[in-house]
């Protein structure tokens, strides 16, 4: 879960499955938001010394992104934009850190994910988006405390390197 595809795809799921509860009015906003934060910030180079905080910040961003689809009144234009703003930073700082400027292309049109999920929500059936925001919850809450256990054999390469 270090580097790649993945941790993006992993916070555009998630600004996705937020954005299924936002008002149609704030998807054109909250994308092109996160094209402008992509678009200015991939450029900008992280510390190779900050990778661990990147990573840490990275899954709580899509926690937090993942997390909004339970707000009791839905998700805000403002905060749809707020979101996406964030994710964007996040996104661009992760591959600035450990990947290839394509990673973001390719994991791109997991954002994509709001239109299914906003047809299903529009249904009154919230539950199964809710079921799969939580999922990406878990697989954040894995990934950043797997940087945090210590230090165990068999998680690093032993002697045979």
């Amino acid at each position: 879960m270090r580097g790649g595809v993945v941790p993006p795809a992993l916070l555009f799921a998630a600004l996705g499955l937020a954005l299924a509860f936002a008002p149609r009015a704030a998807w054109a906003p909250s994308l092109l938001a996160l094209f402008v934060t992509l678009c200015s910030f991939t450029f900008l180079s992280v510390p190779p010394g900050w990778l661990e905080g990147v990573f840490l910040g990275c899954w709580i961003s899509v926690i937090a992104t993942a997390a909004s689809v339970h707000l009791v009144r839905g998700l805000g234009a403002r905060l749809a934009f707020a979101l996406s703003v964030n994710v964007g930073v996040w996104a661009s700082a992760v591959i600035s850190v450990s990947g290839s400027r394509l990673d973001l292309l390719k994991a791109l049109p997991f954002a994509l994910i709001f239109l299914p999920a906003s047809w299903v929500v529009a249904r009154n059936a919230s539950i199964p988006v809710k079921v799969v925001s939580s999922w990406v919850i878990a697989v954040a809450v894995l990934a950043a405390t797997l940087q945090l256990l210590p230090v165990t054999p068999g998680y690093l390469p032993d002697h045979l390197e």
